[in-house]
């Protein structure tokens, strides 16, 4: 629990200094700490009160603390992700151009496991299946790949057998789609070897959805892919690539942070 309290309070503190423009050494003088420190928090290294106290008051920002009674605690509302949202947003909206059929945030349950898949699409006639995580963080790698680790293994069965599929998909492609942000590709360069064992097989077969032509019968993909929301699918800019483009070095991130991504995409919208 504390090593998810302190990703989360890290990411917060990289994407407003980010957001303000600031480098590392801009808030550490502003918080009166050394350079190192504010690069572990933001790395998700735990560390004191008055350490967070110190970084919440050189950005500027509240600190606060709560403590619930969770027998109290009434319907959790899930919080907003306008980022989150236009991908799912663009993803959907190219493959339902396409002619499939299309199901966001689709629920599921299968025996003691219930979940939500983010993006379902599928084509009859082909009896093929695509299933898209969206990502725009990997605050904890191990516990996102968990969840859609259990959602490869029981998710098809539960859709097929819904639509009226009694034999199950001929081709079934799962992805991980993650925000094109130097966060992730942070990620992913750090933890290569788990998201090469995850999602060990290339965007053949999302490049193939996205093309409006799902992959012939064979066994079930999972693949990677950089994902940028902003922009058109009309648009000559690449808007995804594999993972072994992002592990590559020389791949530059579309957005510094999760905060760059909200202000650019609504930018764009504000252009419209």
């Amino acid at each position: 629990m504390a090593i998810r309290l302190a990703a989360h309070a890290g990411i917060v503190i990289g994407d407003e200094r980010r957001r303000r423009g600031w480098t590392l050494r801009d808030l550490a003088a502003r918080a009166d700490l050394a350079v190192g420190s504010v690069h572990a928090v933001e790395h998700g290294r735990p560390a004191g009160l008055e350490t967070y106290s110190a970084l919440a008051l050189g950005l500027e920002l509240g600190l606060r603390l709560d403590l619930v009674d969770v027998r109290k605690r009434g319907r959790t509302v899930r919080a907003e992700d306008p980022v989150h949202a236009a991908m799912g947003e663009a993803i959907a909206a190219r493959l339902s151009s396409h002619g499939f059929e299309i199901a966001i945030d689709e629920p599921f349950q299968h025996y003691q496991f219930a979940g939500r898949a983010d993006i379902l699409a599928w084509d009859a006639q082909s009896r093929a299946l695509l299933h898209v995580e969206n990502r725009t963080r990997f605050p904890n790698v191990q516990e996102a790949f968990g969840s859609y680790n259990t959602k490869r293994r029981y998710l098809p069965d539960v859709v097929a057998k819904r639509i009226g599929f009694r034999t199950g998909f001929l081709s079934i492609s799962h992805v991980v789609a993650g925000l094109w942000s130097a966060e992730v590709l942070h990620a992913i360069r750090i933890h290569p070897s788990s998201f090469r064992a995850v999602c060990p097989d290339g965007s053949a077969s999302f490049e193939a959805w996205w093309s409006g032509s799902p992959p012939p019968p064979g066994p079930a993909t999972s693949a990677f892919v950089l994902f940028d929301p902003n922009g058109s699918n009309t648009t000559k800019q690449r808007r995804f690539i594999a993972l072994e483009q992002a592990v590559a070095t020389s791949v530059r991130p579309r957005y510094r942070g999760y905060a760059h991504a909200v202000d650019a995409l609504r930018a764009n919208f504000s252009a419209r």
